[in-house]
Order: structure tokens, then sequence, then C-alpha cells
């Protein structure tokens, strides 16, 4: 056994025919009955089939099977979140490297209309030599697909440090959400912090509708302010004002000294929230009751 999670656990194994190293996906079998599950356990399957590039997890196809499981390649490595886990936060030069890597998988899994969704430290194998394979395409999604639904919203949150703003609105997330996600996580590697903080997860998605992060330069002064704009870029509220794609992202990263600074109200007013309190007890509200009333309308129908 390499890895367990809550839905599966993951073995390396020896494949006979060719004795090549492969990693063995499991699901458990609690949870193999799960609708849900299943339907990710599927998605991430025919995805990973599709998809050939360096930095994403390759899924072998393999359709004579007496049980449900998945078949990957085997990437050496630890999970990002291990390694932040241990470190605590990176040298700016080692994030740029991650960050440049996890860049160009995207540009490739963008381009070929699938947008990933649950783009976090844990869905990202970094190598000895900071290479990266972005894993899990469990929630991924084809461009222009459906809006999130009651059900997968519930899985959403299980990671709320990470979604873009528009996800905690219940709008459709594209490829600039999944930036939205690597700006976060590059925040984390330089700061040893996420932007956004709360008790729980619908405060953690509503902080970051009301507030303005932290300027990562206020916690470590090593960052550059040309680093730090690209953060901010990425980390735009509205997406139009975001990057547009994994592309110029990179760009940045790779040609930091020919990123202008922008003069940024949110280096000032971080601390300030965005509207009254009223409101902002407003906003909690209907967060938690919206699920509430789609599961009530949902059993409703579902007894008629």
């Amino acid at each position: 056994m390499v890895s367990r999670s809550d839905v599966a656990t993951v073995y390396r194994a020896t494949e006979i025919r060719t004795g090549r190293v492969v990693a063995i996906k499991l699901p458990h079998p609690e949870i193999e009955g799960d609708e849900v599950f299943a339907e990710r356990f599927q998605r991430e399957q025919e995805i990973g089939r599709h998809l050939d590039h360096p930095g994403v997890m390759k899924v072998i196809a393999d359709d004579h099977r007496s049980q449900n499981y998945m078949v990957m390649e085997w990437g050496e490595g630890r999970l990002l979140r291990q390694i932040l886990d241990e470190e605590k936060k990176l040298l700016p030069e080692r994030a740029v490297k991650i960050a440049l890597g996890i860049c160009q998988a995207l540009g490739y899994v963008h381009n070929h209309g699938i947008v990933h969704r649950d783009l976090k430290p844990e869905h990202v194998l970094v190598d000895s030599h900071d290479h990266i394979k972005l894993v899990d395409f469990g929630l991924a999604g084809q461009t222009g697909a459906r809006r999130i639904t009651f059900a997968n919203l519930s899985q959403i949150t299980s990671s709320p440090e990470y979604i873009s703003p528009e996800q905690v609105k219940g709008k459709r997330g594209d490829a600039r959400s999944d930036l939205y996600g690597l700006g976060v996580m590059l925040y984390e590697m330089l700061t040893g912090r996420v932007p956004f903080h709360g008790a729980n997860a619908f405060a953690i998605m509503n902080d970051r509708l009301l507030k303005n992060p932290m300027p990562p330069r206020e916690i470590d002064r090593s960052i550059s302010p040309q680093l730090q704009e690209v953060i901010y870029r990425a980390l735009e509220r509205e997406p139009q004002y975001r990057y547009a794609n994994a592309h110029d992202f990179a760009f940045d990263l790779e040609h930091l000294d020919q990123v202008g600074v922008a003069e940024r109200p949110e280096l000032q007013d971080w601390k300030k929230p965005r509207i009254a309190a009223t409101k902002r007890v407003a906003l909690y509200a209907a967060m938690i009751l919206l699920p509430l009333l789609i599961f009530g309308l949902l059993l409703y129908f579902s007894r008629r």
C-alpha cells in the first residue's frame, strides 16, 4: 500500500506482461455503491485515458477486469501537501518552478477542453527534481459542462480554500477557475498559509467574497513585488480580470523582470471587509440555506 484516502487505497504493483511498475487505485468496498463516487471514479478513468502529457497522471486502459479498480502509471515523488506540511513554505525559486510545471500541465489539459475543478496541493505529485504530475480528475469537467449540482457542491466544499469565487457563487467554473486555484497554491507555497481563513467551509468561502488577502510581502519580504503582482493577477475576484489562460500565467512567472507592478488598493485595505456587516450576515445565511433548499426540493420531487 502506498497511500490511503477516505474513498480509495493506492497500491504499487508490477504488471506481469510488461514488468513495468504501476499504481492501482482500489475503492473502499463501503463506498463502491455510492452513485456520486461511482460517477467521479468513472470520470477520472475516462479523462486519464485520453490525456497524454508528462505533467498529467496517465490512466492505463484495462477493459478485462473482474473488480472495480483503476490502473495508472507509477509516479515517483510526494504530494505537494506532504511537502508543505513538512517544510511549511518554499523558497521563491522553487515555488515558481513548481507553479510553472502546473501551468504547463494545465495549458495542455485546458487545450483539450478539460477543467480540473479541484486543484489543490493534495492533487499535485512532485518528484525529486520538482517536476509535477496532476492527479485526481474526479471532479473535472469538459468546457461548457453543466453547472455544479447539490451532489458535487458537497464534494467541492471539502477543499474550500482553493475554489474560485465564481464557484462559491454556484457558477460554472472554467479554465480561469483552475488558475485561481493555482494562485492560491502559489500564495501558500511562498507564505506557508492560504490567503483565506475561517472556522468552517462556508466561512472560508465567504471570506474570499468579502475580503482581500494579506499581501504576501507582509508575510515574507523575500517575495519580490513582481511575484506578488503575479499572485494578485491570479487571485482576481472577477474571472475577466484574471489571467486568461495558463500560457499567460507561465509567461509572467518566466519573465518576472517584465511584470509591471500595479498600484493596487488591495495592498492597503486588505484588513477591511468589502461589504457591511449586515450584508455579510445575510450572505452567510444564504450560503448555508441554499444547499439545504436544493436538497429539500430534490427530496420533495423524489417522493412524488
